[in-house]
């Protein structure tokens, strides 16, 4: 599983309030986080206690949901009464990937030639921090070459569905490295009216 990122800005911002997480071992595994307002690093902050989480976890855990559901609630509870972020996180398992999302980040399919979808679109708009938090399941079987785009709100409102297919199309000439970054370059286009984070992976 090949797995790269970038970030960028608000426009007239000096920290961002998005983060991100990417585990390269047995399980490899990534997380996206966005802090709400005055976040405080937030994002960093729960995705700090999921590394934590993660190290500690088998194989055996990250195929379970109900682990991701439990992740998930402590999350919620150590982030309750201070600003609220969005998380969503999926690990690699043999042929498939299991994660959650909570929030309106987005986890993009993109299935080797194929079209995208949105695997996210019904998770609850429940952030961490909110006491409310809803675990929405990711379980998706994949196949060699297929992607998934983790991807902040500051990244995915600028691009619609066919926009993003076409930049995958446009970074075949490219190493996979460098679609994050030209997601970015395209969403950003017209200003950066909020931070905004892509996270890849391909199978």
């Amino acid at each position: 599983m090949e797995i790269f990122a970038s970030s960028r800005l608000q426009d007239g911002r000096t920290s961002n309030e998005d983060a991100y997480l990417i585990g390269r071992g047995s399980v490899p595994y990534a997380a996206l986080c966005d802090g709400s307002g005055n976040a405080g690093q937030v994002a960093k902050r729960a995705l700090k206690i999921l590394e934590g989480l993660a190290a500690q976890a088998s194989v055996e855990d990250f195929e379970l949901f109900p682990n991701w559901v439990n992740w998930t609630r402590l999350l919620d509870s150590a982030l309750l009464g201070g600003p609220q972020s969005t998380f969503v996180a999926v690990a690699a398992i043999k042929d498939r990937v299991v994660g959650v999302c909570a929030g309106d980040s987005r986890l993009y399919y993109l299935p080797f030639g194929g079209e995208i979808q949105i695997l996210s679109e019904d998770a609850s708009k429940h952030r961490l921090g909110s006491g409310e938090a809803t675990p929405f399941p990711i379980h998706r079987q994949i196949s060699h070459g297929d992607i998934l785009l983790l991807m902040s709100d500051g990244a995915w409102t600028p691009l619609n569905l066919s926009k993003l297919q076409r930049l995958w199309g446009r970074s075949l000439s490219l190493h996979f490295s460098e679609f994050p970054a030209l997601i970015l370059d395209e969403a950003g286009r017209s200003g950066r009216a909020d931070d905004m984070t892509v996270v890849a992976m391909r199978a």
